[in-house]
């Protein structure tokens, strides 16, 4: 490895074929790249059983970190696509979100999502069933259909959340008790 060439690594997301993302994580570490496969555990029922596997966060995409003469290797391992890209480049992924999904994950172990077509940005809302029941926030940003960005207040900081629509409710204007 030449190591005059290692600060100048960066973030780059890649497209794998339908369900290899596991494998070319394995690939990518076996060749020595630096990689991130994002993994939630999430509870799959089968006809006799149950059970918690770690799926892909984002099927479909892995993370590499890596300078300019890795770069094709990576398109040359097996199952890997392309890379993503954002006006013709390769797009990079600043090493701050690649943090923050790595400590959201490490610290929970359940899907989150904020998911339902009628909240508007300011609007007061709290989750009412799942792993984050009791939680309130305010609808920041709303980021198409089914995505919104929702400020928590217990924890002084910002996070895009997906929770089924069933479990998330509008808290009434005259609420203004903080839990």
């Amino acid at each position: 490895m030449n190591f005059a060439k290692k600060g100048n690594r960066r973030w780059y997301a890649v497209y794998t074929r339908s369900r290899a993302e596991k494998k070319v994580e394995l690939e990518l570490q076996l060749q020595g790249i630096e990689c991130y496969l994002p993994l939630q555990k999430k509870l799959r029922q089968w006809k006799d059983r149950k059970k918690w596997v770690e799926v892909p966060l984002m099927p479909g995409y892995c993370f590499v970190h890596i300078h300019r003469g890795e770069y094709d290797r990576v398109l040359q391992t097996n199952h890997v696509v392309c890379y993503i890209t954002f006006e013709g480049k390769a797009a990079v992924v600043r090493t701050e979100q690649i943090e923050a999904l790595q400590t959201m994950l490490r610290q929970s172990d359940f899907e989150v999502e904020v998911s339902y077509e009628n909240f508007e940005k300011g609007k007061r809302v709290e989750i009412i069933e799942g792993p984050l029941i009791g939680l309130r926030g305010e609808l920041s940003e709303v980021r198409g259909k089914h995505k919104f960005l929702l400020r928590i207040e217990q924890l002084d900081k910002n996070f895009i959340v997906e929770v089924p629509a069933a479990q998330l409710s509008a808290i009434p204007e005259n609420d203004h008790i903080l839990s």
